[in-house]
């Protein structure tokens, strides 16, 4: 039976300063011919993040101890998020409803899935970050609330009862977004280097699928 995901997110200003990134896990093998073949192995990217580069202060520590805690480990899932990717936009830029291609109209599907665009490579989105949102149909950008809802726990912009999107209609959306993740380890090394300065040498995370 699969463990609860745990709403929360990992203290953000300790994830700002984290390490890591995507992985993917491919296969390869050499051809007696001097050529090689390759598979891929995963649909999907994994991302890995190293926490312990983030430790700023005691008080940092004492909020990644309380977390981990209260995750009971690597028993919980719970949001990241990620310091070099967490918009649809590019770094710098602000997020705007026509940053990526959720899908076309039919005229009566409601529900379209966030997701991101990597060159022809598409990630779903499945943990909006509330507020972030910003829709659009044909590039007309529509209000959250009256003309969509966003579930925040599966990424899925919901059009409202007569604001579905119109057959061949083009739906974008703008948004900000977690990783779901968990923690690779149960046990945590904490030392204290000085009256007010305390680390953690790793804090591993690893993305979950959720």
């Amino acid at each position: 039976m699969m463990t609860a995901f745990h709403d929360v997110r990992f203290p953000i200003g300790v994830s700002f300063g984290a390490t890591g990134g995507p992985e993917w896990r491919n296969e390869i093998v050499p051809l007696t011919s001097g050529f090689e073949q390759r598979n891929s192995r995963w649909a999907q990217s994994r991302h890995h993040y190293d926490a312990g580069t983030g430790l700023r202060s005691l008080a940092d520590l004492d909020d990644v101890m309380t977390f981990f805690e209260a995750r009971r480990g690597s028993l919980h899932a719970f949001r990241f998020r990620d310091p070099f990717d967490h918009l649809s936009c590019r770094s710098g830029k602000m997020v705007a409803p026509g940053d990526q291609f959720l899908g076309n109209g039919d005229g009566t599907n409601a529900a379209f899935q966030l997701v991101k665009h990597y060159g022809d490579y598409v990630r779903p989105i499945t943990k909006a970050q509330g507020g972030s949102v910003r829709a659009a149909v044909n590039g007309v950008e529509k209000t959250e609330a009256l003309d969509f809802v966003v579930e925040l726990a599966t990424g899925k912009v919901i059009f409202q009862p007569g604001r579905i999107p119109p057959a061949g209609a083009t739906v974008t959306a703008g948004f900000g977004f977690d990783v779901p993740a968990r923690f690779d380890t149960d046990r945590l090394t904490i030392s204290i280097k000085s009256f007010k300065a305390g680390e953690i040498p790793t804090i591993p995370i690893i993305e979950v699928k959720a």
